[in-house]
């Protein structure tokens, strides 16, 4: 099974050591800052569900705002699950190039 941060730590390497025409660094936010900032936000998503279904549970929230959280949950699992197949084909098509 291929493991996400050793793809992640490959592309980082690679990208540090490659250099020529249109391969100068470009400014704004790297790839992997964009990757961490999603990772940061989904957890975020995922933690307030998690928080709206306790309160739901002593009856301290109204439902919904449960709803509301539970489906951004789902939607945000979603997501990160087809970037991670993205992601693990794309590392995956890489390492069937050839060299």
């Amino acid at each position: 099974m291929i493991n996400p941060l050793n793809a992640a730590a490959a592309y980082a390497t690679t990208a540090a050591k490659t250099t020529g025409p249109g391969m100068a660094a470009r400014d704004g936010a790297s790839f992997g800052d964009v990757l961490e900032q999603a990772a940061k936000e989904s957890i975020g998503t995922m933690k307030k569900s998690e928080d709206m279904s306790a309160l739901a549970a002593v009856g301290k929230a109204d439902l919904s705002d449960v709803v509301q959280a539970v489906t951004n949950a789902e939607v945000t699992l979603q997501t990160v699950t087809a970037v991670r197949d993205k992601v693990l084909n794309a590392y995956q098509e890489i390492l069937r190039m050839p060299m």
